[in-house]
């Protein structure tokens, strides 16, 4: 192992440890907006606290690959 921290490697290849966001069972509504790649404006904070209210986990879910 390196004692380098953990960053894009020079092959260019993402370690899995930077892919895995281990989020939380209460996602927010910031996670959403920022997981469907929207600015975090108030309008959108509310769409996203609608998935949420609405889908639970999987609004947050549905936006990941």
């Amino acid at each position: 192992m390196s004692d380098e921290p953990e960053s894009i490697s020079a092959r260019g290849v993402t370690p899995d440890s930077l892919l895995h966001t281990g989020a939380s069972d209460h996602p927010s509504a910031e996670d959403v907006v920022l997981a469907s790649g929207r600015d975090l404006t108030p309008g959108n904070l509310e769409w996203a606290e609608r998935r949420l209210a609405r889908e639970g986990r999987a609004a947050l879910d549905k936006q990941l690959p």
